[in-house]
């Protein structure tokens, strides 16, 4: 068993992720990482000096379980799950196919439900007073129309974490969500290279600048610490100001 609290990140081997790893270790964790890029999620855990890196496809509930049995016989329960990997499929709305969007479904409802009671049921089991962080996106609220299943993904998370949070609470583990606007990641990479959707998403983004990975991570450090300890069912949106925005602005 590890000395440290043990924080498990999914989707770690960049981006998001891994800001989130590093910002869980600096801040007192011993942080587990998994992600589908077994290549990435080792080089990732070897350059934040990881308790340990681990493969999973988190579209695969039996895969998932399995991370989760192979994670605690080797190191322990984790005390702080963020349920980061995710994946999008951009696609003609016209032109989706069901297997298309039943995989984003896979991974970012149905992996995000599984690693979520998985890590509830260990968190019961030996009386941890834990953190669950989904991380879910603006697109729960508003939407793009060529990311459907995306969309629909990201509003099912954010009522996850409710349903979740309600049926937690008497154990004292809080599920809380975090929805981020236009971060500078891999997924952004087409909007960052096209002056035009640039200037399209600025103009809708009252702080007019692209958020980094890090401003993401500081929320999920502070969701999993005791400065939240009244907060749970909450999806705090860290997105510039563009939910704010009306037609006046």
């Amino acid at each position: 068993m590890a000395e440290l609290p043990l924080a498990l990140i999914t989707g770690a081997a960049q981006g998001i992720g891994y800001a989130c790893a590093k910002a869980l270790k600096e801040a007192g964790y011993g942080v587990i990482l998994a992600d589908i890029n077994a290549k990435g999620v080792e080089r990732a855990g070897d350059d934040l000096g990881c308790v340990a890196a681990y493969t999973c496809d988190m579209g695969n509930p039996d895969g998932v379980k399995t991370l989760f049995d192979q994670m605690e016989s080797e190191h322990g329960p984790v005390s702080v799950l963020v349920n980061n990997a995710g994946i999008a499929k951009p696609c003609d709305f016209l032109k989706t196919r069901i297997d298309e969007f039943q995989e984003v479904l896979n991974v970012n409802v149905i992996g995000v439900f599984t690693a979520l009671q998985r890590a509830a049921q260990s968190m019961v089991k030996y009386k941890i007073e834990g953190s669950i962080i989904n991380m879910s996106s603006i697109n729960a609220i508003v939407a793009i129309p060529s990311i459907p299943a995306y969309c629909a993904s990201k509003g099912a998370v954010t009522q996850l974490t409710k349903s979740a949070s309600l049926a937690l609470a008497p154990h004292n583990i809080r599920v809380n969500a975090v929805g981020p606007g236009s971060i500078d990641t891999a997924m952004l990479a087409g909007v960052n290279s096209n002056p035009e959707a640039m200037a399209t998403m600025m103009s809708r983004t009252p702080l007019k600048r692209v958020g980094e990975p890090k401003e993401i991570a500081d929320v999920v450090v502070f969701l999993a610490s005791d400065k939240a300890s009244y907060i749970t069912g909450e999806t705090i949106n860290v997105d510039g100001g563009r939910l704010g925005m009306n037609y006046t602005c």
